[in-house]
């Protein structure tokens, strides 16, 4: 959670509960330019049954910049908190980078889904242009509803070995265009996906959006795919940084 002297936010550490209580002792923290610690026991004030200890620190100019040239580069950014004899590693990734390959009115839910997510949304009207540097953040969509177009598409992004490549249409044509590729010499990698999407039983153009974009969002994170409340283990992952504040 980032903090500035004129009580301007972005980020957040709960649902609302803490915030303006730390955004009030940040405050503090950028006039005298020390370092602290607040402690929240969230199942006493808030019901949320847990506890949170927060550390704020100012941030120089150095930091921004470095950020903003490794995102730039798209490449991650490695932060170290140091206090005492404990380290906080936090690696900020650049943001997903979507293509979606093909034009049509059902790319704009899966604009509209992939901007509130802070993604970076790529479309390529034309196959024959398509040209991608992918990188760890990368994943495509080919949606172009044709199969010649979809075959130039897919001969052109599985040899890069993108971690998500996702393919909108029925099985059977699924299955040609996988044997024709093939016969080319394209490898079926394990990051192709097709049909594209979740099961959520999807129907129009805005769920099916939903269930491709709730797959990125499971490839990427390493999630299950099932419902929380069949986890077995805390639903947020243990990380060294998972609640840094900033």
């Amino acid at each position: 959670m980032l903090i500035w002297k004129d009580g301007t936010t972005v980020g957040s550490l709960s649902a609302g509960c803490l915030e303006g209580e730390v955004a009030a002792r940040a405050r503090e923290v950028l006039e005298t330019g020390e370092p602290a610690m607040m402690t929240f026991d969230t199942r006493r004030r808030f019901g949320c049954s847990g506890k949170i200890d927060i550390y704020l620190e100012p941030l120089d100019e150095d930091f921004f910049t470095g950020l903003a040239n490794d995102l730039d580069l798209r490449r991650g950014h490695v932060a170290v908190t140091r206090f005492g004899e404990k380290e906080f590693v936090h690696e900020i990734h650049p943001p997903m980078r979507l293509f979606v390959v093909g034009e049509g009115p059902d790319n704009a839910p899966l604009l509209s889904l992939g901007n509130l997510l802070g993604w970076e949304i790529v479309e390529v009207v034309d196959p024959n242009s398509l040209s991608i540097q992918p990188d760890q953040w990368t994943a495509a969509i080919v949606k172009t509803h044709n199969y010649g177009r979809d075959f130039v598409s897919l001969q052109r992004l599985l040899p890069l070995n993108i971690r998500y490549v996702g393919l909108i249409g029925p099985r059977k044509r699924r299955d040609q265009l996988m044997n024709a590729l093939l016969d080319v010499g394209v490898t079926i990698n394990a990051g192709f996906f097709a049909p594209a999407g979740l099961d959520l039983a999807a129907e129009t153009p805005e769920e099916i959006a939903l269930a491709i974009v709730s797959e990125i969002q499971r490839v990427f994170g390493s999630g299950s795919g099932f419902s929380l409340r069949d986890r077995k283990i805390p639903i947020h992952a243990s990380t060294e940084c998972k609640r840094l504040a900033r």
